[in-house]
């Protein structure tokens, strides 16, 4: 598929990883691309959903629109979190499929995985188990795309395919500590504590659960190549394949602001899911990614920008 010759939808273009994709769409040439902002449409609802199609007239729908948070917001908003996911995917795909657009990729999230999948996480263990139960509402919500994308395959011969991106950080990311995922949440508190001269960060858990981290500009780039190159049913993750103990974590952030007190772990809070790192060969294989970002520069350039925004908010 020629991208820069087609029209393209992509929701929640505005946040964090949709204005890295939409960057990424208008550097392979792109030159009609439609954003919608959810205060101009409730993708909630039919109306605004066929109101949004008729608007865009599109060629290829990206859903990248999702309500998402961290374990806290998870925890806070199970009901919302899988209503309005679920509800909004099923509408879009649901209209795309009558609409006869040529192509709806669907992007879901590492939280669809089960609790204990072996590591590193293939596409085929997907259903072997219930997602951690922190975020399962949410990853099944989000889940749901997939089974949505494989029937209408299936009977319609509708071209809709699913990834699967793993934790996400970098620049535009939210730092509000209400909603935001580990890595900006670890620098905003050693970022406050260095303003504040305190000697003490706080952090949820243990610190022995690892993870999986993706530059946002990595993943953007992963959606362009899948959304030109790939057409078929199987799920693919997109990811970095490689993994990191919250510990570590907070200590290498903690050393690249500068912050040189005490990180206190609050183990009466969840740590989530015990272990999460992708196999990535699929996405390797299929569209020919691979991530690209060196993590100590990734996180650097996410605390410089963290650090840009903060200047520019107390100016």
């Amino acid at each position: 598929m020629n991208l820069a010759t087609k029209r393209l939808l992509v929701t929640g273009g505005g946040g964090f990883l949709g204005r890295h994709v939409v960057d990424e769409l208008r550097r392979a040439g792109c030159r009609d691309v439609f954003v919608p902002r959810s205060r101009d449409y409730d993708l909630t609802r039919p109306d605004a959903v066929a109101r949004v199609y008729d608007d865009a007239r599109p060629d290829v729908v990206i859903h990248l629109a999702a309500v998402v948070g961290g374990i806290g917001a998870n925890r806070e908003n199970p009901g919302r979190f899988f209503y309005e996911n679920l509800v909004m995917g099923t509408e879009l795909m649901e209209q795309a499929r009558r609409r006869e657009l040529e192509k709806f990729v669907a992007v879901g999230t590492v939280c669809a995985y089960p609790k204990f999948t072996p590591v590193p996480f293939h596409e085929d263990n997907l259903w072997n188990g219930y997602p951690e139960e922190t975020n399962a509402p949410y990853g099944l919500a989000k889940k749901m795309l997939l089974v949505q994308a494989q029937a209408y395959r299936d009977q319609y011969g509708f071209n809709a395919i699913y990834l699967l991106p793993v934790n996400l950080y970098g620049p535009w990311d939210t730092f509000d500590p209400r909603r935001s995922h580990v890595i900006p949440a670890l620098i905003k508190k050693c970022l406050d504590a260095i303003e504040r001269r305190e000697e003490v960060v706080e952090v949820w858990g243990t610190g022995s659960a690892s993870r999986e981290f993706l530059y946002v500009e990595d993943c953007a780039r992963a959606i362009a190549l899948a959304t030109e190159r790939y057409d078929k049913p199987a799920p693919v993750n997109i990811g970095s394949g490689s993994e990191i103990t919250i510990r570590d974590l907070a200590q290498r952030i903690a050393d690249l602001t500068g912050f040189g007190g005490e990180i206190h772990w609050d183990a009466s809070k969840p740590d989530g899911q015990p272990r999460r790192c992708l196999d990535v060969s699929r996405a390797a294989a299929e569209f020919g990614f691979r991530a690209t970002m060196d993590f100590n520069e990734g996180l650097r350039r996410t605390i410089a920008w963290c650090r840009e925004m903060r200047h520019m908010q107390s100016a």
